[in-house]
């Protein structure tokens, strides 16, 4: 009872993912790389960019102990402020390059990403925390899964925009869902509540499943079935899920697709978790 759930082990799923975003990106025709993704004002070519930016500084930083700054870091808004500039500077940078360079360079990159990964003690202390589930220090698995979310969701942001689906399958994205969920008891960590009660998300389609949100004396743990009260029950459609804890959707919008039963006060919080930094 209440047992907590297990570690989300990604690391032998970058090879696959990896290949797919390659196989896309040879796919693309000129006009659809510069089509508009829901990633902000990024369009296709500039999400790719992206994606072989955040692989090379990982590896540059993690791997190979070459970090070319290291900032001062006191709040969520300095880390948020700092991913922000990397990122948009990282953009500028490797969207001049012309697609067949990208795809050769993110193809070379992509392998050397994944062995690395590959080669982690999961259990060990990730260089990095995962800062969105409240993570002072996190687990290297756990790095490892989040990062993993960032290369399916990028990949699935440039299908949706070029209408190429592929990875909405089960191997794939569950584990990104899975991970997501990581941040509900962080996301809940000011919501009140007596001992006993449970909360539960539940996301509908293949690739989703329910997850259960256990209130004890003090606070809010993920539990791997269903124990206490059940209080409220949130109900998301797959297709729109990732889209909403990373920006793609408007919360109001996204409201009108889901249901809530029982407390919709505390179902409905759920609307403004995020799982991405920036």
């Amino acid at each position: 009872m209440n047992e907590p759930l297990e570690p989300i082990l990604t690391a032998h799923l970058f090879d696959q993912v990896e290949r797919l975003l390659i196989d896309l990106l040879r796919s693309l025709s000129s006009e659809e790389w510069e089509m508009q993704t829901i990633a902000g004002k990024w369009r296709v070519k500039d999400v790719a960019a992206h994606l072989l930016d955040t692989q090379l500084r990982k590896l540059s930083i993690v791997r190979d102990g070459c970090a070319s700054e290291r900032p001062t870091i006191t709040s969520n808004a300095d880390l948020v402020a700092f991913i922000n500039r990397l990122n948009h500077e990282g953009v500028t940078i490797y969207r001049r390059l012309s697609p067949e360079l990208l795809i050769f360079l993110m193809e070379t990159v992509s392998k050397e990403y994944a062995m690395f990964h590959q080669s982690l003690n999961p259990f060990a202390k990730a260089a990095f925390a995962v800062s969105w589930a409240g993570e002072d220090t996190s687990e290297n698995w756990f790095d490892t899964s989040r990062e993993f979310t960032e290369r399916w969701l990028h990949q699935q942001q440039i299908r949706l925009a070029v209408n190429k689906p592929g990875i909405m399958v089960r191997e794939l994205y569950y584990p990104v869902l899975d991970t997501f969920m990581r941040g509900l008891p962080f996301h809940y960590r000011d919501v009140r509540s007596d001992a006993g009660k449970m909360i539960q998300v539940t996301i509908v389609g293949n690739c989703g499943g329910s997850w259960y949100l256990y209130r004890n004396n003090e606070q809010w743990t993920l539990i791997k079935t269903p124990c206490g009260e059940k209080i409220s029950e949130t109900i998301i459609p797959e297709e729109i899920a990732w889209r909403l804890f990373t920006k793609g959707i408007d919360q109001q919008s996204a409201k009108k697709l889901i249901s809530c039963h029982g407390d919709k006060k505390i179902g409905l919080h759920i609307l403004t978790m995020l799982t991405i930094v920036g």
